[in-house]
């Protein structure tokens, strides 16, 4: 078990014979209000070496007490979810402490703010004002919803928030009702969202940006894991139904199988995986069957393919399906339990788990899924209000090793500009990380070829499909573009080669996702491309990450859910485990490279080194297992898992409402919750129950009070369930499919979809990013790059004149029009298509 703590040396090495800091050593950081996802942004700053200081409500951040608890530990010091989120930082009481609370805003460099209005005027807090007095400061502003739109004064719960954006209602059975997921998830992804906003402001700081006060609601950070199948519905007219556990369109069969010993996650896409799947499992005939040829063909067929498929995989052990699937190129996974994933090698090799003292306890869990030079991984949990370290005296940054390039263009809101980024990566988790970078100003140029063009334009043997140019018509792949320029380049042609040189010789990034070895077959991997520009990060992103077997394995952003052990965690005993979504690791491997990319390029700042970033996928889920992995740790079992109920809040389920397939979310999250929601009820006989006034009484009562609650929202539309209990101070959610978020009130009243023009396609929807400039959706500059549609203009600023690109156009290095491919050099993960 690795056992990196806080303080140990940086193992990168060191310049000059001088051990180089943490990336934000001298970077001072205030954290105020109890927002899970405000405290997973500071923990990440707090992992790079920032002090942090926790400002807790006189009894404590509620999270201290939440589920999962480990048995006899420490009062304020046993919850898992706590330890993870905030080893590393300092703690400070705001009833004991309002004076230094002021004094210590007057010299942060950030602050986290998750309190509401009316708590910083009872605290004296004036954040405005204190930004124009000091123009550097660096204001994260996370809440539920944001400051402005109709659900602003809702309350929130991390369930809330997943089930309004269209993360609950295709899972479950598909009669209903649909199933959630265990609590903190959104937090998470939320978390990630503010701290790309605020190291992106960071990053201009070292160029001479002011600083800037950034938004981020949990909500709209969900709607991103969310957008890929809200902008495929509404572009193509379909709905996708809830079809059963583990069942999405358009892919079948994938989800997790029963084996002899263990679980199995299974992706199956290609005609050839589907193929090779059935030869492996002595199964000719259905891959045989024409009826069967497609994913959509074999869901028609999912319940009689199932009693085929099942027994057979229960005739090994997931290890040796694994093992036998590799030889294959199959995307299989043995899907781990909480203690597997601890005890793990290929995760220990990695640095993955990193070591919490919480109290007189030592707990392993997963660390910041990075591998980056300046970061401490793990460290001590805070007891309530202990005596927090002096901030500190040197200022961030210290003496800068590389002159930062300036540009006129930068801007708070666009801290970015002058970033180059060149984008060698396809699909959905690279894309995403280099939209971010694009939103925020960077000038990122995606690079594909027109013989093996990006698959999330959608991929065809048909000529008539490439003669109608249906590959610039993919709603997903314009969603994931806009804001880059496209330019094409034959990879297999010499000069197209080096002209990927010329482009990383003037980048400051590279962010690539080819299977291993491709790149370096190429001369285009890191060792080569380093001797080109030294200071160069470079970023690879796989499932498994770099070295040994598993580096060779297929994989889909499934694979990597089903990786991490997620699926173990949601439904209820007798049932299998249960995904989540069609692509969940694609998503945040997405957050998590942009993360990972602007600290590493603070780094290069600083210390004048470049770097290798080898992300894995698989990785970046561990984070969404955190509290569970913690609890493991402790006691070596899992919590039992609830389904739709809750650990802490009681009553917590999802209700049927009026109409068809229409639910609510309801979450009884306190005391003064269950109140308002007997108010709501019309039930004061339920308010004056003294067995029911506290969590543990109206959990040994669930059922009768789903009963109830049932029958209530039965006779309500499911928005007028929510809006009724929101009212009377009930935090409840619809149950939205991905293809309502363009209905939503909520969304539309804060500018979230924004019609942009691009040719073959005409006005389309774009979804704005999870990060507000104080509260004002960010500038599209332009929409998705139609095939090599900037290849004059890219190439011009590389030197080359009108007819050394015309002799490339005639000779098939670059172009504007995509052919079916004579062969696939593929990228190792990615959204089924």
């Amino acid at each position: 078990m690795p056992t990196r703590r806080r303080g140990d040396a940086c193992r990168c090495g060191a310049r000059r014979g001088v051990t180089p800091p943490a990336l934000f050593a001298g970077l001072s950081v205030l954290e105020l209000g109890v927002l899970p996802a405000g405290a997973y942004t500071a923990r990440l700053l707090a992992e790079l070496g920032a002090h942090v200081v926790k400002f807790e409500p006189p009894a404590g951040d509620p999270a201290r007490h939440a589920s999962p608890c480990i048995a006899g530990g420490e009062p304020g010091l046993a919850s898992a979810w706590f330890a993870w989120l905030n080893a590393g930082k300092h703690s400070a009481r705001l009833g004991d402490a309002g004076a230094t609370l002021l004094d210590r805003l007057v010299s942060a460099d950030v602050v986290i703010d998750s309190l509401t209005a009316s708590e910083r005027t009872r605290l004296g807090i004036d954040l405005e004002g204190l930004r124009r007095e000091r123009p550097g400061l660096i204001v994260a502003d996370l809440s539920w919803f944001g400051r402005s739109g109709p659900y602003a004064g809702f309350r929130g719960t991390d369930a809330v928030c997943r089930a309004l954006a269209g993360l609950t209602s295709l899972t479950g059975p598909a009669a209903g009702p649909p199933l959630g997921l265990p609590d903190y998830q959104a937090a998470v992804s939320a978390g990630l969202a503010a701290f790309v906003a605020v190291a992106a402001s960071l990053y201009g700081r070292l160029r001479g940006v002011a600083g800037m006060q950034w938004e981020t609601s949990v909500f709209e950070a969900s709607c991103v894991l969310a957008e890929m199948q809200a902008t495929e519905a509404h572009g193509k007219g379909a709905r996708p139904a809830r079809l059963g556990l583990n069942r999405y369109t358009p892919t079948f069969p994938m989800g997790v199988y029963a084996c002899a010993q263990g679980w199995l996650g299974v992706t199956v896409i290609t005609p050839a995986q589907w193929r090779d799947f059935c030869a492996l499992l002595g199964l000719p005939e259905l891959a045989a069957d024409p009826a069967l040829a497609t994913g959509v063909d074999r869901l028609a067929q999912a319940d009689r393919i199932d009693t085929l498929i099942g027994p057979r995989l229960r005739e090994r052990t997931a290890a040796e399906w694994f093992e036998q699937g590799l030889a294959r190129r199959l995307p299989f996974v043995e899907m781990p339990d909480m203690g597997q994933v601890l005890a793990s090698p290929r995760f220990a090799a990695r640095g993955a788990l990193a070591t919490y003292e919480l109290g007189a306890r030592t707990l392993h869990g997963p660390g910041v899924p990075w591998r980056i030079r300046g970061l401490a991984a793990g460290g001590r949990v805070p007891r309530l209000g202990e005596a927090a370290a002096p901030a500190p005296t040197g200022a961030w940054p210290g003496a800068l090793a590389r002159a930062p390039r300036a540009d006129a263009a930068a801007s708070p809101a666009q801290p970015l500009a002058g970033l180059r980024v060149l984008d060698l990566s396809m699909g959905w988790a690279g894309p995403l990380c280099t939209r971010q970078l694009a939103d925020l100003g960077a000038s990122v140029v995606k690079v594909e070829s027109c013989g093996y063009a990006d698959w999330w334009r959608g991929t065809s043997i048909n000529p008539d499909d490439y003669a109608a140019r249906l590959y610039e018509k993919q709603p997903r792949f314009n969603m994931m573009n806009r804001n880059k320029e496209g330019i094409t380049l034959d990879l297999t042609h010499p000069e197209g080669v080096a002209l990927v040189k010329a482009l990383a010789r003037d980048a400051d990034l590279v962010v690539e996702n080819y299977s291993n070895g491709v790149l370096a077959k190429l001369g285009l991997d890191y060792p080569q491309l380093r001797a080109i520009k030294p200071d160069l990060v470079m970023l690879s992103m796989s499932a498994y990450g770099a070295g040994g077997a598993w580096a060779e394995c297929r994989a889909y952003g499934s694979t990597l859910e089903q990786g991490a052990g997620l699926p173990g965690l949601n439904g209820v005993p007798g049932q299998p485990p249960v995904m989540n979504h069609i692509a969940y690791g694609d998503a945040v491997g997405g957050l998590n490279a942009a993360c990972a990319a602007l600290a590493a390029l603070m780094w290069r700042d600083l210390t004048g080194e470049g770097q290798h970033l080898d992300i894995s996928q698989i990785e970046c889920m561990l984070p969404y297992a955190a509290p569970w992995l913690l609890a493991h740790s402790a006691a070596g079992a899992t919590p039992e898992r609830v389904g739709n109920r809750h650990p802490d809040h009681a009553p917590h389920g999802i209700y049927r409402c009026a109409g068809a397939d229409a639910w609510v979310l309801v979450s009884v999250a306190d005391d003064a919750a269950w109140a308002a929601l007997c108010q709501a009820l019309g039930r004061d006989d339920l308010r004056r129950d003294a067995t029911l006034a506290h969590a543990a009484g109206r959990r040994a009562a669930h059922d009768r009070l789903d009963r109830i609650i049932a029958a209530w929202t039965a006779r309500h539309a499911a928005d007028s369930a929510m809006h009724l209990l929101q009212a009377a101070g009930v935090p409840a959610g619809v149950i939205r499919a991905p293809h309502d978020l363009f209905d939503d009130a909520h969304l539309a009243a804060r500018g979230h979809w924004r019609e942009m023009m691009r040719p073959h396609v005409g006005s389309h929807p774009l979804p704005a990013a999870p990060f507000r400039p104080q509260g004002r959706a960010l500038p599209m500059r332009g929409p998705a790059p139609t095939l090599g549609e900037h290849n004059d203009r890219v190439l011009g600023r590389l030197g080359l004149d009108a007819e050394a690109i015309a002799q490339l156009r005639a000779a098939g290095v670059i172009g504007e029009q995509a052919y079916p491919p004579a062969k696939f050099i593929r990228p190792t993960s990615g959204v089924p298509t």
